[in-house]
């Protein structure tokens, strides 16, 4: 079986959350705005890609959007 490819993601979430969760959402990104929102941005796997989403339901963070993006990371 060949090895997942990479994508790099963009995950909006409303509200800000603090730079400590950084190390609970390893390997991402993390952006506050002036918005009122958080972006999320990181190259995962789908496999982490899922893992990321259960950690943003488990704290109860309101999901707004996720996408594939060009981003630079």
């Amino acid at each position: 079986m060949q090895a997942e490819q990479r994508t790099v993601y963009e995950i909006c979430l409303a509200g800000h959350l603090d730079y400590q969760w950084r190390d609970w959402f390893e390997g991402m990104t993390l952006f506050q705005h002036q918005d009122g929102t958080t972006r999320l941005i990181g190259a995962v796997d789908q496999a982490g890609l899922h893992g990321i989403l259960k950690k943003i339901r488990d704290i109860g963070a309101p999901l707004i959007f996720v996408m594939p993006t060009d981003k630079e990371i």
